[in-house]
């Protein structure tokens, strides 16, 4: 509330005028319009999230680049943590593996439905089984459990060193001379490496097993042309790629969950930004990787005939 001070002559008849001064009340600022501010804020994003992109990207290489080296140095060294790593690899897999085995049944049934009916289409039948099961080996199984990773494990551990980070707890591990990365970015990353290729593997099994289950007792495809022809198309180089998919996407999701927890700003309300920025950027991230890596393969291993 504003203070009115009264200044001047008690007696009117001396002709001394009053005079009144609101004390305490900041001149009100001009209204702006809604386009200007909406135009405003775009500009400045315009102009900020290239730097802040460059920005992130540059922390997560870094991170990245010193999680190997700390963690090729601890290995040789013996100074692994391996009792952080065998906390974060149950934590990692008991989060992971229930939802990976549920979704993989349904992926291979319905790329068994969609690569029968276009083999039908065509007249090919008997290459029903291994279209449907390089699909699931090729590009499934590495990609679904890299998004599984990004959605349960790479959130929680985002969550988790971010409340950290909040907490002041990353900056007094700083001040006595502990290494952050060492203690708490490298085990993660490491699990998530062992998790991923474990959980690939699942989903190799079971997404082939119920495509094959779905096309030998529904489309009443026959059992043995679906396993020999899968037999013949496949090669020992696609599961190898699959594998080292599955560590690339580990490890990814990792070294974003961790530069974005670390980075975390703003309270509790900068934890849940942090989390979701985490699931966001980790699946750009292997949506760009993967089409790399299939071109990649393309290119250094053609197929000649079949």
């Amino acid at each position: 509330m504003a203070i009115i001070e009264h200044e001047g002559s008690l007696h009117p008849s001396r002709g001394a005028t009053s005079r009144f001064r609101a004390i305490g009340r900041a001149p009100e600022a001009p209204r702006r319009s809604a386009n200007s501010e909406i135009t405003d804020w775009f500009r400045g994003y315009v102009r900020r999230h290239p730097l802040a992109s460059l920005e992130t990207v540059g922390g997560q290489c870094v991170l990245g680049l010193q999680a190997m080296r700390h963690l090729v140095v601890d290995l040789v060294t013996g100074r692994f943590p391996f009792a952080e790593f065998i906390r974060q690899t149950a934590f990692m897999a008991s989060a992971s593996a229930m939802p990976t085995v549920f979704v993989a049944i349904p992926i291979g049934m319905t790329l068994s439905i969609q690569f029968a009916l276009l083999a039908a289409q065509v007249g090919a039948t008997s290459l029903a089984g291994a279209a449907s099961g390089l699909a699931v080996i090729r590009q499934g199984a590495p990609m679904v459990a890299a998004l599984l990773m990004a959605a349960a494990a790479g959130s929680a551990v985002c969550a988790d060193l971010g409340s950290r980070k909040i907490r002041d707890e990353i900056d007094a591990m700083e001040v006595m001379g502990l290494s952050v990365v060492r203690r708490l970015v490298v085990p993660r990353i490491a699990a998530a490496v062992v998790v991923s290729v474990a959980l690939t593997g699942i989903i190799c099994f079971v997404g082939f097993f119920s495509g094959y289950v779905f096309n030998a007792f529904v489309q009443e495809g026959t059992p043995g042309t679906f396993v020999t022809t899968f037999a013949s198309f496949a090669t020992v180089s696609d599961f190898i790629l699959t594998m080292i998919k599955a560590v690339v996407f580990g490890a990814i999701v990792a070294i974003v969950a961790c530069q974005k927890g670390l980075t975390t700003r703003g309270g509790p309300a900068g934890v849940a930004n942090s989390v979701n920025a985490t699931v966001v950027a980790s699946i750009i991230l292997l949506m760009l990787v993967n089409v790399g890596f299939t071109q990649l393969y393309v290119m250094l291993f053609p197929r000649t005939g079949f």
